[in-house]
């Protein structure tokens, strides 16, 4: 009898393991306690059996009331084992900010994956369940969008000292709005006021997010007012209030700037601009009027040609351009290239799905294929990056090593022609 059952198992193991199928998870890290114009993190695991051959496309989406974006950064690697498949997952963060308060449900939607079946590359779309989050109470009675963060702070310079100033001067004020648990975008303008005797100008905000504070990142709004005055005297930039939401505290905060005072004095000599008197000019002569006409004519008739042949060189020469940037693309150096630059800065199991295709476009059936006929230093590198990836063991791979072996395709190809029999000896 326990012979049977133990037939049976080993039976039924490789068929669950042969039945593993991607899937993936939603959770919402913001917890309780959610208010208007707070951002809310969703993290999206996307797992598959074996490994990944090209990486999960995360699409965006609409929720109304809301505003959702997919901040850039890297994606976090992660491994599980289910009823003893191990999976490799990865790992995307959505930062949902809404509008009003009541309750609001991520919609169901499909992610774009391709992954190892067998050995075998495989295409696939696993599907995000719906998540839901509630904001400020009930959705019947919806709230006043308020912006929310943590840590806010607001800072200012002047390009010079405005306490010594003249007429026709100009003096340059920067405020920086640096705020977490935010998107630049997000942040709010501030109200400079107004100064009677003095011409503001105002330049277009500049927006930062992933800004490092400390350990953390923060996003930034930065605006620059420039003021000028057309007589002296003494002006008062009034002071600036700032009211912000605290998530951290659930209580509404106030950041302020002090008022500053302009002191113009009046414009010496040598600071006033002195119109320069010009001599009235030669008026030309007939003849000259006709030559200048003449060759007015010329210049337009040579760009009407101009123009009609290029209107029918046009289609030809973009057919050409067209067709040597798809041979750059698909060259050797070019797909090189690629490669060795997401091995200097993609993730691990980017790196690995690269690997993975630039074999394949080599010719070889498989990465083991390849890894065959590489050097030593190459397939060792390749060996730690497989171990940390699918056994969780290893170290850290050398990505300078890597990305300096990876091409020895061409070396190979020159041993093998130099060793043939020269023809008709």
């Amino acid at each position: 009898m326990k012979k049977l059952i133990l037939a049976i198992l080993l039976v039924l193991v490789p068929s669950v393991a042969l039945g593993a199928e991607p899937f993936a998870r939603a959770t919402v890290e913001a917890g309780n306690g959610i208010v208007p114009g707070q951002q809310v993190r969703v993290d999206i695991d996307v797992y598959v059996p074996d490994f990944f051959t090209s990486p999960p496309h995360f699409p965006l989406f609409d929720l109304p009331n809301a505003l959702v974006t997919l901040p850039a950064g890297r994606s976090e690697n992660l491994t599980e084992t289910v009823d003893g498949v191990r999976y490799t997952g990865i790992r995307k963060t959505y930062a949902v900010v809404p509008q009003v308060s009541g309750t609001f449900t991520m919609p169901q939607f499909g992610v774009e994956l391709g992954h190892s079946s067998e050995g075998v590359p495989t295409k696939a779309t696993v599907t995000i369940p719906p998540v839901s989050f509630t904001v400020g109470g009930s959705s019947e009675k919806q709230q006043q969008v308020a912006f929310a963060a943590t840590d806010l702070t607001v800072e200012e310079a002047f390009d010079r000292d405005a306490r010594s100033m003249k007429v026709g001067d100009a003096l340059t004020r920067t405020i920086t709005i640096t705020a977490g648990n935010t998107q630049a975008m997000m942040i709010p303008p501030l109200d400079p006021g107004t100064v009677p005797g003095l011409n503001r100008y105002e330049n277009a905000p500049a927006i930062q997010d992933g800004i490092a504070v400390g350990r953390d990142t923060a996003s930034r709004r930065t605006e620059t007012y420039v003021y000028t005055a057309d007589k002296e005297g003494s002006f008062v930039i009034p002071a600036i209030s700032y009211t912000w939401f605290d998530v951290s505290s659930h209580g509404s905060k106030s950041a302020s700037l002090p008022a500053m005072t302009v002191n113009v004095a009046a414009a010496t000599a040598a600071s006033v601009a002195i119109k320069p008197v010009l001599e009235e000019a030669p008026r030309p002569l007939p003849h000259v009027n006709r030559q200048r006409i003449a060759i007015l004519i010329l210049a337009l008739l040579a760009l009407a040609a101009l123009a009609w042949i290029g209107r029918k060189a046009f289609p030809v020469l973009r057919n050409r351009l067209r067709l040597a940037k798809e041979r750059y693309h698909s060259s050797h150096g070019y797909r090189l290239k690629l490669l060795r630059h997401t091995i200097a800065t993609g993730s691990e199991m980017e790196i690995y799905a690269h690997l993975a295709e630039w074999s394949r476009n080599l010719g070889y059936r498989t990465l083991g294929d390849w890894l065959r006929e590489a050097p030593n230093e190459l397939r060792s590198q390749i060996d730690i990056l497989s171990a940390k990836l699918f056994k969780s063991a290893g170290g850290t791979i050398d990505r300078t090593k890597l990305a300096t072996t990876v091409d020895f395709e061409k070396a190979a190809t020159a041993i093998v022609e130099n060793v043939l029999p020269p023809l008709n000896p």
